[in-house]
């Protein structure tokens, strides 16, 4: 009976450990629909300012299929989430308080402020340089839109620091998969799980800096 039960918590761990194949597989089904572009801006527009999920995750799968159309596909996802920018940006401006106790119950109420004192503290070029580097990075878009907004960050520097920022992360992602061709696409199949659970896990250790570090 033990060696069955060990036998059954093997297998449960194994099936925990694969969850994100299956989505994967789903997700390159999806981008080979005839509006998958349009799908894609719409996901890059709310993931600008409230939906939890990431671009990524229609413009890797979207990209593997048709590697030649990497540049269209990177512009279409930096273009909606540009427009989708200007909207947590004035989400954050005019309608903070309001929303207060819906980001709380989220759990990003404590990010935005952090990052509001943040950007607090700085001037000049250092916001613009905090900007770009924050749409590079795991942290989601919106946390950086809505405290640009509170904090009241001119209009054109919160673009010019959005545009550079999201448009390197796409572009060289998309690139990136370009270049590397049949190739890319069989080591992202490959080592889907992996790469998927340290997406997650960076995700994690940005929440927890967020919320007790800073």
């Amino acid at each position: 009976m033990l060696s069955v039960a060990c036998f059954l918590q093997r297998k449960a761990g194994v099936a925990l450990m694969r969850i994100f194949r299956p989505l994967y597989e789903y997700a390159l089904r999806w981008s080979a629909h005839p509006r998958a572009p349009w799908y894609l801006g719409g996901l890059s527009f709310i993931e600008a300012f409230i939906f939890p999920g990431a671009p990524e995750i229609m413009l890797l799968p979207m990209t593997l299929a048709k590697p030649r159309n990497w540049a269209r596909y990177a512009t279409i996802s930096l273009a909606s989430s540009m427009v989708g920018s200007v909207i947590g940006y004035m989400m954050g401006h005019y309608g903070f308080e309001l929303a207060r106790p819906l980001l709380e119950r989220l759990g990003w109420l404590s990010g935005i402020d952090a990052y509001v004192t943040q950007l607090k503290s700085l001037d000049g070029w250092a916001v613009f340089w905090l900007l770009v580097v924050g749409g590079f990075t795991p942290v989601p878009l919106k946390i950086f839109t809505w405290a640009s907004g509170i904090v009241g960050v001119p209009m054109l520097a919160f673009l010019a620091a959005m545009l550079v920022g999201r448009g390197k992360r796409v572009y060289l992602l998309c690139g990136l998969i370009r270049l590397g061709g049949e190739r890319a696409e069989q080591a992202v199949h490959r080592w889907i799980e992996w790469i998927a659970w340290g997406v997650l896990l960076l995700l994690v250790l940005a929440g927890l800096y967020f919320k007790y570090l800073h």
